[in-house]
């Protein structure tokens, strides 16, 4: 009897301790996400503090739409993630330090920097041809899917503006919530606000030059967007690794599809990270786990899952701006998988970007030195030529 107790005790204790530890990591979680929100304020308090010169500055070196698309696929590739570019993005849009035209090709370049990841994630397997071929199709079929998007989208865009159109109408819906960001005091700027005005408060005691406090404020402010994203990311996936793994095998079983887009967006709300979903994906079919067209149908779920943490940072910005272009974030990526879908009776048009893969996949095994080009050219040089020669 003795023994019985002890053992439904353990078991007890058992389980207590395994449904405590996903509570912690959800309350871990949404704190992190507070400190995010607090990193957004902070950054647009610094950038109203660097005051006008400061504005002009960043505009003189992105007046040009591609040299925003440009500044977008850079920006991202060397922070390694678009979560953190698109949030900087909507907090200087909402501050009014660039404006919506100028922000809209940054990001959409944001969502070409970010597919880098994938690519660095399916070198792991370049000592074996015939995985390494599978995985650097799977890694790059983002790029396509993305860079594809970006070649229709972006000129009609700039002709007739209708991706921005749509997210003014959506702002002003929106907006009449009054829990959103913009010129409304809504009770989550309020309560993201006190401690950004409590640190301003520390380091106007201690130092004289307005100048410095506000560059302090900053580089504070995206230090936390930084710290906390990456966090919440790493956070996320420890609590849902195992459920990621059960629901790739339900969705290989039910065959992709729409499944698999709703599987990709869910993940990647839960982790804040396309690139985390996209990267599970990678080593998968590189071993043959999972087939590449089911593969994309996650892919395009991970687009459309990415700009929440967008609409997340809008919260924290006190111009209307900054909501329309998170909003705006949210059309584009949301009309890049309607085209795919739309394209579904076409038969095999929709899967464009996955034979492109394929194509320099078999290229990429025959010729190394062809990843190498690519990443750099396509991640590197492209950007930055085309940052100098068009700013």
């Amino acid at each position: 009897m003795a023994d019985r107790a002890s053992g439904a005790t353990s078991f007890t204790s058992s389980s207590s301790s395994s449904s405590g530890i996903p509570i912690l990591r959800v309350t871990v979680a949404v704190t992190l996400l507070y400190i995010f929100l607090v990193g957004i304020s902070m950054l647009s308090s610094g950038i109203k503090g660097l005051g006008a010169g400061f504005q002009d500055r960043v505009l003189e070196n992105v007046d040009n739409p591609l040299a925003g698309l440009f500044a977008g696929i850079l920006a991202t590739v060397l922070v390694q993630s678009s979560s953190v570019t698109t949030s900087t993005i909507v907090g200087l849009v909402g501050t009014g330090t660039i404006s919506v035209e100028i922000a809209v090709p940054m990001i959409m370049g944001a969502n070409i920097g970010t597919t880098i990841t994938n690519t660095l994630v399916a070198l792991g397997s370049a000592r074996r041809s015939e995985e390494f071929r599978r995985a650097f199709a799977a890694a790059t079929m983002h790029d396509f899917f993305n860079i594809t998007t970006v070649v229709i989208f972006f000129p009609l865009e700039l002709w007739t503006g209708f991706l921005t159109i749509g997210a003014e109408f959506l702002a002003d819906l929106v907006g009449d919530t009054g829990w959103t960001g913009g010129e409304t005091d809504s009770p989550i700027k309020r309560v993201v606000k006190w401690p950004v005005s409590r640190i301003k408060d520390i380091f106007e005691s201690v130092i004289d030059s307005d100048q410095l406090v506000a560059t302090l404020l900053v580089a504070g402010g995206i230090a936390l967007i930084f710290a906390s994203l990456f966090l919440v990311s790493r956070n996320m996936r420890l609590l849902i690794a195992g459920r990621i793994e059960s629901g790739l095998n339900s969705v290989v079983s039910r065959g992709g599809g729409a499944v698999g887009a709703m599987f990709g967006t869910i993940i990647t709300v839960a982790v804040q990270s396309s690139s985390i979903t996209t990267s599970v994906v990678v080593p998968l079919v590189g071993s043959g786990v999972f087939a590449i067209r089911n593969a994309y149908s996650i892919t395009l779920g991970a687009n459309v899952g990415t700009p929440v943490t967008a609409l997340l940072a809008s919260l924290a910005v006190d111009l209307r701006a900054g909501l329309v272009i998170a909003l705006h974030h949210v059309l584009f990526n949301l009309g890049g998988v309607a085209l795919h879908f739309l394209l579904y009776p076409a038969g095999d048009l929709r899967y464009t970007p996955v034979r492109l893969a394929e194509w320099l996949a078999e290229l990429a095994v025959r010729r190394r030195a062809i990843v190498g080009v690519y990443v750099v050219g396509m991640f590197l040089i492209v950007p930055l030529t085309g940052i100098v020669v068009l700013r």
